[in-house]
């Protein structure tokens, strides 16, 4: 999973550099593969993850002679929940087409595709700013092939075909870097939310088309834009747009015409390349599928699907506004399962909240660690046990982070947090009566007579070395804070 970007990047600075000299306007089309088990129009096994090249694959993907597409219902009922999560309109009658190009990734010829009736209307994504950036529609697809490419050949994996796509087209309301970059990572969390794709960026569960244009402010009319090409990073969408912001500004800039033009992104080099002409939708003769009848949708259907979405991040900003820093929040909405359980902490066990949350977000800081909050998490009531063994002194900070690490490992799911603690040696000593025995050992050693003396006479950094003295005394079981009142009131 992708690390949230800091607030304060470059595309900052460069979308404001020159703002009067040219208006930046942005669209993005982003592909979102829905998590169904079997493909969009056909029984194939719909996960081809770490599998066989050319093994998901059967005759109605392949085209051959005879193979008709059947439509895949659970993909209907995702793309009806993902609509929900966009606050868009589902068009209870949508029908499929034929988008004809030739690819070597794409047997057919052509693409199954929605184009003149989306499933999907108009709806919008509110940014964590406020703002909301209009969505056009979303239409159903099958998804190509995969070619890849080498010295003196290339080879064609057809795996991928017809994975369902939901295909999100945004209105060009996006008017610097930095919003694209958050346009597509809230789209991604209200997926992610609304749990109708796996949302693996790595693996291309959510790809990116960028669209950039520029104009002077006087303009009536959009530039002439230039779209990117599957990009897959939040990042990546950021730095594209930087880079095409100064291109293209650069051209105009010698009185050049900007090219309709699809490009590439290389995260290597930072740079775009111009890949083919964009083409037009006449280009691909589009016409209606002929073996897919037109998909009729009931209101109760539709309504009961649109229910079923589960709180999206905007519902949890709104729940945690008052209870959590917003820093410390936008972290954690990465995590949809991670936001589940805090809910029940907030209803439940209020006092445990801020405490493990912020245990939730320093862990998430560790990269080695953030792979825990897509597995199993530890049950409210355990995590609420360890935020009040902390507030009780019963643990020290570091030992309280341990045990929270232990709760995550599978031979000590069925342990709570005192168990483990007491089993690891790890609950403090806070009895003020054999405190003070530790203590009164420690002030009759010789060795610490000089220190007592310096406290006395006001140095009161050597107290430090008194309180290491009895934790050592201790075994590391003494509660350092009740250690250190104790020592002020004996050596005043």
């Amino acid at each position: 999973m992708p690390a949230t970007p800091s607030s304060k990047t470059t595309a900052d600075k460069t979308s404001s550099q020159n703002p009067q000299k040219y208006g930046l306007t942005i669209g993005i089309e982003c592909h979102v593969q829905l998590k169904t088990k079997t493909k969009l129009f056909s029984e194939v096994d719909n996960d081809a993850r770490g599998k066989a090249p050319n093994s998901c694959v059967s005759p109605v993907d392949y085209a051959l002679p005879g193979m008709l597409p059947r439509l895949n219902g659970e993909a209907v009922r995702l793309a009806i929940r993902a609509g929900a999560a966009m606050n868009a309109e589902i068009n209870p009658k949508s029908r499929f087409d034929r988008k004809h190009y030739f690819y070597p990734d794409s047997p057919k010829g052509y693409q199954i595709t929605q184009f003149y009736s989306p499933i999907i209307g108009a709806g919008f994504i509110e940014l964590p700013s406020g703002k909301k950036i209009r969505i056009e529609h979303a239409h159903l697809e099958g998804d190509a092939g995969k070619l890849s490419h080498y010295a003196d050949y290339s080879l064609v994996d057809f795996n991928r075909v017809d994975t369902p796509l939901l295909e999100i087209v945004s209105m060009p309301d996006i008017s610097s870097a930095e919003e694209a970059r958050d346009y597509c990572k809230e789209l991604w969390r209200n997926m992610l939310f609304a749990d109708v794709t796996n949302g693996d960026l790595y693996n291309g569960n959510m790809r990116f088309d960028v669209n950039i244009s520029l104009k002077k402010p006087e303009a009536t009319e959009l530039g002439t834009r230039a779209e990117i090409k599957n990009l897959n990073s939040f990042r990546s969408v950021e730095r594209a747009v930087l880079y095409e912001y100064e291109r293209q500004s650069k051209l105009l800039d010698h009185g050049e015409k900007i090219v309709q033009e699809t490009r590439g992104w290389s995260d290597a080099t930072g740079k775009t390349t111009a890949q083919r002409s964009k083409e037009v939708a006449q280009d691909y003769r589009y016409m209606p599928e002929p073996d897919l009848p037109p998909l009729n949708l009931s209101e109760d259907f539709i309504q009961a699907e649109y229910s079923a979405c589960p709180k999206l991040p905007q519902d949890y900003r709104r729940d945690f506004a008052k209870k959590l820093p917003t820093d410390t929040l936008e972290v954690l909405l990465d995590y949809p399962l991670l936001m589940s359980r805090l809910s029940e902490l907030a209803t439940d066990h209020a006092a445990a909240l801020a405490y493990i949350a912020n245990l939730f977000s320093s862990v998430l800081l560790a990269e080695e660690n953030a792979s825990l909050l897509n597995d199993k998490l530890p049950e409210a009531a355990k995590l609420a046990e360890l935020a009040d063994m902390k507030a009780q002194n019963e643990l020290s900070s570091t030992s309280a982070k341990e045990i929270f690490l232990k709760l995550f490992e599978e031979k000590h799911y069925d342990k709570s947090p005192r168990a483990l603690a007491k089993e690891l040696n790890l609950i403090q000593e806070n009895d003020s009566a054999a405190l003070e025995a530790l203590i009164n050992e420690v002030l009759k050693d010789p060795s610490t007579k000089s220190a007592q003396e310096d406290f006395k006479n006001g140095k009161e950094k050597v107290l430090g070395f008194l309180v290491g003295s009895v934790m050592k005394a201790s075994k590391g079981k003494a509660n350092p804070a009740a250690v250190s009142k104790l020592l002020k009131n004996k050596l005043k």
